[in-house]
């Protein structure tokens, strides 16, 4: 049987530190759906389509879909057939916040695992956050990005 993890977020913007959780989650499942998920309450800075178009250039010719959703990410991973969620931590401030939704997801939906992959080092102090703000203010964000997104 195939094993499918599905790796949800919000992904405004996708970094590099999303491209390492994806090509680790690679070794150790046979296909990886990334979805972007809408959340009502946030305003994105880049929309779904060009975020969708990034992050397929990036995985091309890898076992990697890309998917915007919005229901329960457990319903969808479901409805994927994703017996697999990933998270990255990149702290023990990420692993509360991430500990309590995957309770909330296997309580949903029974099987579904949540494999926590720990950010590379190197990765650790990059989040979307951050590269809206230096990108907002003129910031080239070029490196912290696996894609152009001046094309």
């Amino acid at each position: 049987m195939k094993k499918i993890a599905f790796f949800p977020g919000s992904f405004d913007p996708f970094t590099k530190g999303h491209e390492d959780i994806v090509l680790r989650g690679l070794t150790l499942f046979d296909e990886v759906i990334i979805g972007i998920g809408h959340n009502a309450s946030k305003a994105r800075y880049f929309t779904i389509e060009k975020m969708i178009n990034w992050i397929e250039e990036t995985f091309d010719g890898k076992a990697v879909r890309v998917v915007s959703y919005n229901d329960l990410t457990a319903n969808v991973a479901k409805d994927m057939g994703a017996e697999f969620l990933i998270r990255g931590l990149r702290n023990t401030t990420d692993f509360e916040y991430e500990n309590s939704i995957a309770q909330v997801n296997r309580y949903l939906v029974e099987n579904l695992e949540t494999v926590f992959l720990i950010t590379a080092p190197h990765l650790a102090p990059i989040s979307s956050t951050i590269i809206r703000d230096l990108h907002r203010y003129g910031t080239n964000i070029d490196d912290f990005l696996p894609y152009n997104i001046h094309k």
